[in-house]
C-alpha cells in the first residue's frame, strides 16, 4: 500500500539543457519509492519560473509532496526559494533548519548557505508538502536521512490524521 504520491523536481540549467545528466533526481525518487510513494520524474527544469511551473503542477496532480534538488544557494542563478515562497501557504521552518544543522553537523560548512524552504501548499482543500534540498548528492543524501523520519507523518497530518497514541 502507498503512502501518498510525491513529485521529483530538479532545478538545473545545465542538466535541463543537456550539459551534463541530473545525479540528484534519481537519488530522491528512490528513497521516496522505498517509503512507498508513487512517485512522478525526476522533471529536470531549468530554475526560476519553471521551478514554480513544475511545483504548481504537482499540486494540480494532487501529489501529497513535491521534493526539490537545487538552486537553493547564492548564486544569481539560484532561485528556487523565491519560486517556491508564493506557493506556501504555511511555512514548516524546523525541515528547512534541520537540513541545514544536518549538513554543517556532517562536516559541510557550506550547508548553512543553502536558501531552501519548506512549507505547505494548497489547492482547494488539497495540501502538498514542499521541501527545498541543496543540488548536490551529498545534501540530497543528508535530506532525505531527515526526510525518512518524517515524511510518512508529514502526510498523515495534511491528510486530517492525528497524532499517533502512545499506549
Amino acid at each position: 500500500m502507498t503512502i501518498g504520491s510525491a513529485a521529483v523536481i530538479v532545478a538545473s540549467n545545465r542538466a535541463a539543457s543537456g550539459v551534463y545528466p541530473d545525479r540528484t533526481g534519481p537519488l530522491l525518487c528512490d528513497a521516496l519509492a522505498s517509503l512507498d510513494f508513487r512517485v512522478s520524474g525526476p522533471w529536470v527544469v531549468p530554475d526560476g519560473d519553471p521551478v514554480a511551473a513544475a511545483l504548481r503542477r504537482a499540486l494540480e496532480e494532487r501529489h501529497d509532496v513535491a521534493l526539490t534538488s537545487g538552486g537553493t544557494g547564492l548564486t544569481p542563478t539560484d532561485r528556487t526559494p523565491e519560486a517556491t515562497r508564493p506557493l506556501l501557504v504555511r511555512e514548516v521552518p524546523g525541515i528547512a533548519e534541520t537540513l541545514r544543522s544536518v549538513g554543517w553537523s556532517a562536516g559541510v560548512p557550506t550547508a548553512v548557505l543553502s536558501r531552501g524552504l519548506a512549507g505547505i501548499a494548497e489547492l482547494g482543500t488539497h495540501q502538498m508538502l514542499i521541501v527545498n534540498l541543496p543540488g548536490s548528492t551529498g545534501g540530497v543524501r543528508d535530506g532525505i536521512s531527515v526526510l525518512n523520519g518524517i515524511l510518512p507523518h508529514a502526510v498523515q497530518q495534511l491528510a486530517g490524521g492525528d497524532h499517533p497514541q502512545v499506549s
